[in-house]
């Protein structure tokens, strides 16, 4: 007897996916232009410093938090970048996501464990509950938490915790299970440009111009 559910799954691995990538690839684009078009206008005073170093620079000690500050909310920043790398290696490290990658762009490298890729997602699902209770038990974050944050949330959550399902088989139909996984994907690589995900690539951009405007000045970003 064929499975009810391989139909949804061939239809999630092909024509759901080319939609969602195509998606995903035209609004990068679009929200890229968009940004450097409204760009300010060029700066005719002669530099005092380094622009382009300084940019540079500032993309990677924005990355590391200000004195004090993992003190002050530590679930914050900790489970901030408890997430993001665990995320990061979930998604580039298992071999199935590799070998997608590998056909779209031809290029590839070695894989991760499974223990190690497992207990990543893991972290990753944990990190995300802590953040969203800090957001339901502080006033003040509660306040300013708004209905994109809470589908960020959600999209960001569900692949892993599907994925993790239908790779162990946990429970339900295995077949029905990856292909949940896939359309949660297929659902954060449609909303990812429109979005606060969209801050994944923004975030270098906005890093960098905001660097160089003080490099420009001779002062430290």
């Amino acid at each position: 007897m064929n499975n009810p559910y391989f139909d949804l799954l061939m239809w999630a691995r092909g024509p759901g996916f080319d939609i969602a990538l195509t998606i995903l690839i035209g609004g990068l684009l679009l929200r890229v232009v968009e940004i450097v078009v409204l760009s300010r206008k060029k700066d005719l005073a002669k530099p005092k410093g380094s622009p382009v170093l300084q940019g540079l620079k500032t993309i990677f000690t924005r990355s590391v938090p200000r004195k004090g500050l993992i003190k002050e909310a530590p679930v914050t920043y900790i489970g901030g970048y408890i997430f993001h790398i665990g995320f990061a290696i979930a998604f580039l490290f298992l071999g199935a996501h590799i070998a997608l990658i590998d056909d779209l762009i031809g290029i590839q490298w070695p894989e991760a464990n499974k223990a190690l890729i497992e207990t990543a997602a893991a972290l990753a699902v944990v990190a995300l509950i802590a953040l969203a209770w800090t957001r339901i038990t502080n006033p003040v974050r509660r306040a300013l938490t708004t209905f994109d944050d809470w589908l960020v949330w959600l999209l960001s959550i569900l692949p892993l915790v599907t994925g993790y399902i239908a790779v162990n088989r946990i429970f339900g139909d295995g077949t029905l299970m990856m292909a949940i996984h896939m359309l949660s994907a297929e659902a954060l690589m449609v909303a990812f440009p429109f979005t606060k995900l969209m801050h994944a690539v923004t975030f270098a951009m906005a890093r960098y111009y905001n660097g160089s405007i003080q490099g420009r000045k001779g002062a430290e970003s």
